[in-house]
């Protein structure tokens, strides 16, 4: 096992274009942790390998007490083969960031904090709903550099209204603060999220898309100039400063998904937990665990490959693509890429295909051009 993820499905205010499973009620707390102590006991036998990272996810873990922090660690350890030293990240939104908090925090074993920024600019927060205002992005990054090593923030691009010097003046910000580890997303329109209802009744409108472009490589130079990996899609770490978690989740590994609508993966399916805070607290209870399962089939395996290699540095793998799912797999895929190389948006370099600086932007709709819907066949 590479991972263990904990879902905290609690948050202070619901962000417009949010549409992860979370509650801003901290009514049933304690029960939702008890919840998920029992989940990881009931799921114990299926660590087969060590553990090697533990995230916080949600959400907004940072609402949690120490002592829930203390609790959940104390679980994983009790019932789990944790490696020496793993790597530990709790995501966590400024105004939560206190410097008792992160004392706490980093006395209960985290050792890497990824922080909630996603903006430098009062207008932009709030138009996204946010708890936290400027002032507190810029002070939560300094206090916390002052108590952990491992520091993430994460940024939004392409927001309504923003143009290309006011996210050039979000990344100078961020260069400013000299962070190991920046993620950056362009924002999308989630079904079923507040942004969507403004967009749809006129009240808000989204950018050109080839200005989310113009921000998106923009972002992509200014980081790799300044010495951050650009090791993927939306992911840029100094060396030694990648997300461990996250590169498990890239590379295949196995990894438990604890928590209302958790997802996992044991190396041949996919199962993700029930969205319902009172339905997984109840089933918890009873000992069930409430979860729907799928058993990859080789169409899955050769989508998932494209999908997370085309958004990872390192690209898909021709050779190890063979080696799962045989020589005609590989050929058809090189053949369906043909054209996406004449276009200059994909290239093969070391036996991998890969975008190139101007397909990056365009990864996600190129892997869905080469999906396969339907088998080639069972031979090779």
């Amino acid at each position: 096992m590479s991972g263990i993820y904990l879902h905290i499905p609690f948050c202070k205010k619901a962000c417009h274009y949010c549409n992860f499973h979370f509650s801003t009620s901290m009514r049933h707390a304690d029960k939702m942790i008890a919840a998920i102590h029992a989940e990881l006991q009931l799921r114990k036998k299926e660590a087969q390998r060590p553990v090697e990272t533990i995230y916080f996810g949600g959400g907004t873990p940072s609402v949690l007490s120490k002592e829930h922090i203390v609790g959940m660690l104390d679980q994983v350890h009790q019932h789990y083969d944790v490696i020496q030293s793993p790597e530990i990240t709790l995501e966590a939104n400024p105004d939560d960031l206190t410097l008792e908090y992160m004392q706490a925090l980093q006395e209960a074993g985290i050792n890497r904090l990824s922080i909630g920024i996603q903006s430098f600019h009062d207008s932009e927060l709030k138009l996204m709903n946010r708890a936290h205002n400027a002032s507190q992005s810029l002070s939560s990054v300094t206090l916390a550099k002052k108590e952990f090593d491992n520091v993430s923030i994460d940024l939004l691009f392409g927001n309504p209204n923003t143009t290309l010097d006011d996210w050039k003046r979000n990344l100078d910000h961020a260069l400013q603060l000299e962070v190991p580890h920046i993620s950056s997303y362009a924002l999308t329109l989630e079904p079923k999220t507040a942004l969507e209802r403004f967009v749809d009744k006129g009240l808000v409108s989204l950018l050109d898309e080839n200005v989310v472009e113009a921000q998106f490589h923009h972002l992509v130079d200014t980081l790799t100039q300044a010495g951050y990996d650009h090791y993927e899609l939306s992911s840029f770490g100094k060396p030694g400063y990648h997300s461990q978690n996250n590169t498990g989740y890239w590379q295949g590994k196995t990894y438990l998904g604890i928590g209302p609508s958790a997802h996992g993966f044991d190396g041949n399916q996919r199962y993700w937990n029930v969205s319902n805070n009172a339905s997984y607290m109840q089933q918890i209870t009873k000992g069930e665990l409430p979860q729907t399962i799928e058993k990859l089939s080789v169409v899955d395996i050769f989508n998932e490959s494209i999908m997370i290699g085309l958004r990872a540095s390192w690209g898909v793998s021709l050779q190890a693509m063979e080696n799962k799912l045989g020589l005609r797999y590989r050929q058809h895929l090189e053949d369906q890429a043909k054209r996406f190389m004449d276009e200059g948006l994909l290239h093969i370099e070391n036996n991998a295909l890969k975008t190139t600086r101007k397909g990056a932007f365009l990864a996600d709709g190129i892997s869905a051009e080469l999906f396969l819907i339907d088998w080639l066949g069972a031979s090779p």
